[in-house]
């Protein structure tokens, strides 16, 4: 200043200035000097509080940083250092910290950041992205104010339960859909399409999408897993009962075993549990239709062959029937049993069984009438004795002296004996006969008709025909008088020469031994004998009263008195005779 006021005072005086002017310049430049100075000073305590205020700022954001990071060991170097710092050495020690903790900070956030987007993500997943939880978004937007590692600690272990939790759902997911395809492999079912209904990022055609692991997923693939589950054991149970019946049509058919090699797929399931069938295709529709077209195919096969076996059985049964003299059960009838088997109103197996049964039931009683039917054939033996008996008796050559004649001779004694038994034999075979309806509680018929009908009729038959003969051996008798009286008066005539052909007139006819045999006579019951009605020649009698005796006869026997004229007008005749039985006479 004192240089100034000398340089001042120096050029004053090669001026020439004046002592007032000189104060008065001085008094302006003490003015504006001190003018300078105040701004100056104003200019550095703004400058100071600018810079304290940076320092409390900075101060301020380390706190908050430390906070937030948790970093709450660190101190900052104006607490450690001892000595008092101008603010500038304040804010030299704690910009570099800041700094550092700044970028702790971006790390960290970049660190919560990516916790949160797969927190986000996988609970997306899970939940099926149709909502967060509330507490879960509360606590990801609070990142900001708690950065500290603990509560990073924390989202990462929540980060690892979610993933976890994505594993294990991930791997239900996968198994659910491996027993899918297993399952609709077995059935024959689009495995794709039975997957996309449940979700179509299950199936692999979904690009770019992961797959869908949420509840309902979840619950979709249990409930299709339950439906075809149900849908495996129905068709199992099907394709089952379709086996067992292939397997009964093939043992019957007697089936080669080419036909049953092509079913073996399906047929192994009998011997295997729900489980254990796993074979592609052995459950599909196509392989049940097969299977049930080929059932199909032997059943109409079965009843062709059944009807062929039905027709055979009864034709055995009409035969023993024939030999036994029983009326066979008209409800199996050939014609009724086609009929039935055609409309199938009646299973032929069960149709079989039953004329098995009636064989069976016919047998029995053929045993129960096996005493009856030998007597009855000792009866007919003995009508068929008296027949020839009376043929041979009518022959006027029977004593002429020939080859055979003895032979007849002995056999003509032997028929009168066994015709003296006939009334005996008859009356024995109606109280045997009685005596098996009474046990039996049904009536004895023979070729449907009442036995001791026959019998009866038989006896009243027999009486007319001898009383017949009697009148006729009277009325010859007669004859012989008149003639023998016409003689005395005229003169006898000579008698016609007798023929010796084989073939005589009255109708015998020469045997194998050359002796001469009766052929059989027929007789009416206008003729001059009436004809013996037996079971063999009934029928022509009795004919018109056939299905009237058939009815009754599969009614209750009623053991009460009943006359002649209704028994005989209830019952009907037999068939007719046996091929080989003797001709009526």
């Amino acid at each position: 200043m004192s240089v100034v006021c000398s340089d001042f005072h120096q050029i004053w005086s090669d001026i020439g200035e004046s002592e007032a002017e000189k104060d008065r310049i001085l008094m302006e430049l003490e003015r504006e000097c001190l003018e300078v100075y105040r701004r100056k000073v104003e200019e550095a305590a703004n400058a100071k509080a600018r810079l304290h205020q940076t320092v409390a700022a900075k101060e301020a954001e380390l706190a908050t940083l430390m906070a937030a990071l948790g970093e709450l060991n660190i101190h900052s170097p104006i607490q450690t250092e001892k000595r008092s710092m101008s603010l500038k050495e304040k804010l030299a020690s704690i910009a570099p910290l800041v700094e550092d903790l700044r970028t702790k900070k971006e790390e960290r956030m970049k660190q919560f950041a990516d916790i949160k987007a797969q927190i986000e993500k996988i609970s997306g997943e899970i939940s099926g992205y149709d909502h967060l939880s509330n507490s879960l978004i509360n606590s990801l937007s609070l990142e900001e104010e708690d950065l500290s590692l603990r509560r990073i600690t924390e989202c990462q272990t929540h980060l690892r339960t979610l993933q976890k939790e994505k594993s294990d759902r991930l791997n239900r997911v996968l198994e659910y859909v491996n027993e899918v395809h297993s399952i609709c492999g077995v059935l024959g079912l689009d495995f794709g399409q039975t997957v996309s209904d449940v979700h179509p990022s299950l199936h692999g055609t979904a690009m770019g999408h992961s797959t869908n692991i949420s509840n309902s997923t979840l619950e979709g693939l249990e409930h299709a897993i339950v439906k075809l589950k149900a849908e495996r054991k129905i068709r199992i149970q099907k394709l089952k009962d379709i086996v067992v019946s292939l397997f009964e049509l093939w043992n019957l058919m007697d089936s080669p075993i080419q036909d049953k090699n092509s079913f073996s797929k399906i047929t192994s399931i009998l011997r295997l549990s729900e489980s254990e069938i796993t074979e592609p295709g052995v459950l599909s529709t196509e392989v049940i239709e097969q299977a049930s077209t080929e059932v199909e195919r032997l059943t109409k096969l079965k009843a062709t062959r059944m009807k062929e076996l039905v027709l055979k059985k009864r034709s055995e049964l009409e035969e023993i029937c024939k030999m036994t003299h029983i009326e066979p059960d008209t409800s199996t009838a050939a014609e009724k049993s086609n009929a039935m088997i055609d409309s199938g109103l009646v299973d032929p197996s069960e149709l079989l069984a039953n004329i098995e049964a009636q064989i069976i039931k016919v047998k029995d009683e053929a045993l129960s009438r096996k005493d009856i039917m030998d007597r009855i054939d000792r009866w007919l033996f003995a009508c068929e004795e008296e027949k020839w008996l009376e043929e041979y008796n009518q022959d006027d050559n029977r004593y002429n002296a020939g080859r055979g004649a003895h032979i007849n001779l002995k056999r003509a004694e032997r028929a009168r004996v066994t015709v003296s038994k006939i009334p005996a034999i008859v009356d024995n075979l109606i109280n045997r006969t009685l005596a098996w309806e009474e046990e039996k509680k049904i009536f004895f018929l023979y070729d449907g008709v009442r036995l001791v009908s026959i019998l009866d009729d038989y006896k009243l038959t027999r009486v007319q025909r001898e009383e017949e003969k009697k009148r006729y051996r009277d009325q010859k008798k007669m004859q012989d008088l008149l003639l023998t009286e016409k003689e005395a008066i005229y003169g006898s005539k000579p008698s016609p020469r007798k023929s010796n052909s084989f073939r005589k007139p009255n109708g015998c006819r020469a045997n194998g031994n050359g002796s001469m045999t009766p052929t059989p006579r027929r007789y009416s019951i206008g003729s001059g004998t009436p004809e013996l009605l037996t079971p063999r020649s009934y029928s022509s009698r009795q004919n018109g009263h056939f299905r009237e005796m058939r009815r009754l006869s599969t009614a209750p026997l009623n053991f009460v008195a009943i006359s002649k004229e209704d028994t005989m007008s209830s019952y009907t005749s037999v068939c007719g005779s046996e091929p080989g039985s003797p001709p009526q006479g």
